[in-house]
């Protein structure tokens, strides 16, 4: 499975932007895109994530409300809208590809058998 994000970049805080993340070579329908945070000296945390046979989105509570994830399944791409962006939203984001579907690793790193590079998201004024 290969994942690739794009987008990114510098936005002031209460601005926007959208990732999005070109995935390939599952094995089944059965898998989950997940999108996961990696603020400066910190851990990588979940995000979003979507599942591909159900399109069941999931949420962290800290972007519940501003963070939307959609798919577009002609083209193989899951992105991420991200509004009303904050501060501690600064980090690199990651996509990753869950094979099969965990439901209590939904947010876990160590679900997630395939990453992208990375996408830095800096929001500052």
């Amino acid at each position: 499975v290969q994942v690739v994000e794009s987008g990114g970049g510098l936005v002031q805080p209460g601005g926007s932007l959208r990732l999005s993340c070109a995935h390939s070579g599952h094995a089944s329908d059965y898998y989950v895109i997940g999108w996961f945070h990696q603020a400066p000296g910190k851990e990588r945390k979940g995000v979003s994530c979507i599942s591909n046979h159900d399109d069941m989105r999931y949420y962290a509570d800290s972007v519940k409300g501003r963070f939307a994830i959609s798919r577009d399944k002609a083209n193989m791409t899951v992105s991420l809208q991200m509004n009303n962006l904050k501060p501690e939203d600064t980090g690199v984001y990651y996509c990753a590809a869950m094979r099969g579907v965990l439901l209590l690793r939904l947010f876990e790193p160590s679900g997630y058998e395939s990453w992208g590079q990375g996408v830095q998201v800096t929001v500052s004024s």
